[in-house]
């Protein structure tokens, strides 16, 4: 007895499953540029009416959803101080520094002695963002007092070293230049280390800032000054310069 064809052996898997092989046979018959469109509507006759498929967002619901994520975005970007000053901020960070909770992810036990150079590169965020690029609403700004005054040590003045808060190099830089162009302000506060300073730097009672003598007294071949005529040269010093510049004295 001669085999089945393949033709005739999937006519008889649809006659025992015909909702199983009717998109086989469909396939054949079908261009595959329609088959996924003859193919819902084949599957869709053939599931019950209470069935939902899942479907596109509409247009509108995405233009929506973009317009929601801009306003939160950019509520505090004219106004970044004011997010620190919001519930939502206490809400998530509350009292603490907002890198207070921060851990960097890298490789062995010992953390690297730097930070990485950035964490969004080509609209691309790392895996684990650093405090400052991880909240898309906080923004560097020289008039954010609060958010400055987390990263300067409040003791000594100093700006906390970035393996400290985990900030990246590229926020950090930033931050350096906000906090130097708030304390030119007077935004932020600085130290002036204290020098004490002697009298004697500034005393005109000495003879070299003191009062020139007048030309009458002077005779000819006196010093200028009287303490200039006790003053001799060393005679080894002196033979070794006129020997020096020996071919320009005249």
């Amino acid at each position: 007895m001669a085999a089945p064809s393949p033709v005739m052996f999937v006519r008889i898997l649809r006659n025992l499953s015909p909702i199983v092989f009717k998109r086989t046979l469909l396939a054949e018959r079908t261009p595959v540029s329609t088959w996924s469109r003859v193919g819902y509507q084949q599957l869709r006759l053939r599931l019950p009416s209470n069935y939902t498929f899942c479907t596109d967002a509409s247009q509108s619901d995405k233009a929506s959803d973009v317009i929601q994520t801009t306003e939160i975005t950019s509520r505090y970007k004219d106004r970044p101080w004011e997010y620190l000053e919001s519930e939502e901020y206490a809400e998530r960070y509350g009292s603490k520094p907002l890198w207070s909770g921060y851990r960097r992810n890298h490789k062995g036990s010992i953390p690297p002695q730097k930070t990485r150079k950035t964490c969004i590169r080509g609209g691309k965020t790392c895996g684990n963002p650093c405090p400052i690029c991880r909240d898309p609403k906080i923004a560097i700004h020289y008039k954010n007092v609060k958010l400055l005054q987390q990263f300067v040590s409040p003791h000594t003045g100093i700006v906390y070293d970035p393996t400290r808060t985990g900030v990246c190099m590229k926020q950090q830089k930033r931050l350096n230049q906000a906090i130097e162009t708030a304390r030119d302000h007077g935004l932020l506060p600085f130290q002036v280390p204290y020098v004490d300073y002697t009298g004697e730097d500034y005393t005109n009672s000495h003879d070299a800032v003191g009062h020139t003598p007048p030309p009458p007294s002077m005779t000819s071949g006196d010093p200028w000054y009287s303490w200039y005529g006790s003053l001799q040269p060393d005679e080894a010093e002196l033979a070794r310069v006129k020997k020096l510049y020996k071919d320009y004295l005249k």
